[in-house]
C-alpha cells in the first residue's frame, strides 16, 4: 500500500509554548519542541493517530498520539536525525527523515503530516485452525493492536470481513468465513469495543486477491480484513 506524507518544518529561535490537553510544553536547552498536525488529503484532521520519531542511530523512539484536532506536541533531543513513521494499526511505515540541529537556542518546529489512511486492509497473522473457527495463538497480538487502535480512534466504525480460498464447497466456505469474522468481532467486544462499532460479514471465496491455482495464492485469499466504514 502507498501512503502520502508531507512534512513541513521551520525553526524558531525562541520559546513558543504549545498548550495541549491543558498542559504547557516548552522547548528546553537540550530538547526541541515539535508541534505536530496530522491531516487527510482533504484537509480533515485525524484523531487517535500514532506518529513515531525514531532516532536513526540509537533507535530511541518518541511517540505522539493526535487529539480530536489532529494535533499533539512532543519534545525530542537536539542534534539528532529521526525517521518519522506513521502507524496503521499493527503496521509501521517509514516516510521521511527529520534533522534537528544542535543549538543552544530554544527551538520549535511545526510538523504538518498529510496521509491518506487505507479504507481496507488485511489483519496480518490473524489465522485459524484449518476448517475451523479456532484462532491460532499468533493471532492475539494483532487483535490486541486492533483493540488498542480502536480505543484511540473513538469514532472509528469497522466491518470485519472473513475470506477463504476456493477449496471445498462454496456454501460451506461462506458459512465458515462468516463464523470466523464473528469470532474476531466477539474478541473486540469482549475487550471493551462497543458492539455498535463493529460488524462482521463473511464473503467466502467470492473476493480473491490472488490466484487460487497455487498454495501461495490460496494462503493470501484466506484472510481477515478490516473495512473502515466511518472515521479515520
Amino acid at each position: 500500500m502507498k501512503y502520502r506524507l508531507l512534512i513541513l518544518f521551520y525553526s524558531i529561535a525562541f520559546a513558543l509554548p504549545y498548550n495541549i490537553l491543558g498542559q504547557n510544553i516548552e522547548p528546553t536547552e537540550k530538547e526541541a519542541l515539535l508541534e505536530v498536525t496530522v491531516r487527510k488529503k482533504d484537509g480533515s484532521s485525524i484523531d487517535g493517530q500514532t506518529i513515531l520519531f525514531v532516532n536513526k542511530i540509537s533507535g530511541e523512539t518518541f511517540t505522539g498520539v493526535t487529539n480530536d484536532l489532529g494535533k499533539f506536541s512532543i519534545l525530542v533531543p537536539k542534534g539528532q536525525t529521526y525517521n518519522v513513521k506513521y502507524k496503521n494499526f499493527s503496521d509501521e511505515f517509514s516516510y521521511q527523515t527529520l534533522d534537528i540541529p544542535s543549538s543552544n537556542e530554544l527551538m520549535s518546529f511545526e510538523i504538518n503530516i498529510n496521509i491518506e489512511p487505507p479504507k481496507v486492509f488485511t489483519l496480518k497473522n490473524v489465522n485459524f485452525d484449518s476448517g475451523k473457527t479456532t484462532l491460532k495463538y499468533e493471532s492475539y497480538k494483532a487483535l490486541k493492536e486492533l483493540v488498542d487502535a480502536m480505543k484511540l480512534k473513538k469514532t472509528l466504525v469497522i466491518e470485519i470481513g472473513g475470506h477463504t480460498d476456493n477449496t471445498g464447497n462454496s456454501e460451506k466456505n461462506l458459512r465458515l468465513s462468516e463464523e470466523r469474522a464473528k469470532v474476531v468481532r466477539d474478541y473486540l467486544i469482549k475487550h471493551g469495543i462497543d458492539a455498535k462499532r463493529v460488524s462482521a460479514k463473511g464473503y467466502g471465496d467470492t473476493k480473491p486477491i490472488a490466484s487460487n491455482d497455487t498454495e501461495e495464492g490460496r494462503k493470501k485469499n484466506r484472510r481477515t480484513e478490516v473495512v473502515i466504514l466511518k472515521g479515520n
